[in-house]
């Protein structure tokens, strides 16, 4: 990586520097921006994927554009460094395309430099021809439920930044000393958290997850996790890859209810081919009877992971001291129709 072009800038004091005099560099008396090149300049705020992937589009368009990339975070590349499982390590290789924008002679990255904090969007306005807005979102949506805000219940975002290393997480300390765990929502994040948290830490350990997490997952109790979706299992939100990786998860076992899969069979052969591959693993591992390789495989598993269709949240049940989550009542839905 070309230190001189991506600047990792782990001492502020450096970073702001730099950062800047790159900013005062193009503007003149009036506070317009002002070039002698008379190239194009753009900032684009936020060095995540988006970010990177405006950039390289930027510069492929415009080959003298120059093109500088803030970030709050010291260092780049957002969701694909913080948000990605550790364990999938294939899907963070689009980091090396950003690597190649970043060393193009027009881009340049500048880290710890916080917009609306360090400086203003009317001054990034005074001083580029352009400016991008490409950050996520910070905030934690809430579900609107009681009980959501005791100790022990954690937003997907906060938990997947503890085990990847997010700064702003790493005070999170997630209380693992029960043996069941709910998530809810079966997208491919929910995936990811119960595939975490009942893989077997020598699986773990030949991972990028962070060692503060590692030891904590090794101290965990959680043997039984539940992945609890709205609807049904026809409308389930993660990829067939993502659930067969928790099919062969070593050292676990589905717990299905066959309930929730009634009727199904009779509509699998009209769902478009993605969805029918996806659906009918669900049917396989939920309704087949094993092989016997599978079945022994499964009488020694340890731990237990399980789908639970058609129920939404409506409270979290508090211990006796009013002061952590100890469960979770669930409304039991029923798929309806549009007219």
């Amino acid at each position: 990586m070309s230190s001189h072009r991506l600047l990792f800038s782990g001492l502020w004091t450096i970073g702001r520097t730099r950062w800047i005099s790159r900013l005062h560099e193009g503007k003149h008396g009036c506070g317009r921006a002002f070039f002698s090149s008379g190239k194009p300049k753009v900032c684009i705020v936020g060095g995540g994927p988006a970010g990177f992937y405006t950039a390289q589009h930027l510069i492929k368009a415009c080959q003298d554009a120059e093109v500088d990339i803030y970030e709050r975070l010291p260092v780049p590349f957002g969701l694909v460094r913080f948000g990605v499982a550790p364990d999938h390590p294939e899907v963070k290789n689009v980091i090396n395309t950003f690597t190649q924008t970043a060393k193009q002679s027009g881009c340049s990255f500048y880290g710890n430099v916080n917009v609306g904090k360090d400086v203003s969007i009317q001054e990034l306005q005074q001083a580029y021809h352009a400016v991008v807005l490409s950050y996520g979102a910070e905030g934690n949506r809430t579900m609107g439920v009681p009980g959501e805000d005791l100790a022990g219940v954690y937003s997907a975002k906060d938990f997947v930044g503890w085990y990847n290393g997010l700064p702003n997480c790493q005070q999170l300390r997630p209380d693992l000393s029960c043996e069941t765990a709910v998530i809810l929502g079966q997208g491919n994040v929910a995936l990811d958290i119960a595939r975490i948290l009942l893989s077997p830490v020598d699986v773990l350990k030949k991972t990028d997850i962070t060692q503060p997490a590692l030891e904590a997952l090794t101290k965990s109790q959680i043997r039984r996790v539940l992945i609890v979706g709205r609807r049904g299992p026809a409308q389930i939100a993660c990829t067939i890859k993502e659930v067969r990786e928790m099919v062969n998860l070593p050292d676990t076992r589905p717990e299905m209810v066959a309930a929730d899969f009634q009727g199904l069979r009779e509509v699998v052969k009209d769902l478009p081919r993605p969805r029918k591959r996806l659906t009918e693993l669900m049917l396989k591992t939920a309704l087949e009877t094993p092989g016997e390789k599978e079945q022994e495989r499964r009488n020694k598993a340890s731990r237990v992971w399980a789908f639970r269709f058609f129920r939404s949240p409506v409270e979290i049940l508090a211990n006796p001291d009013n002061n952590r989550a100890a469960g979770i009542r669930l409304a039991v839905n029923k798929l309806g129709r549009f007219r």
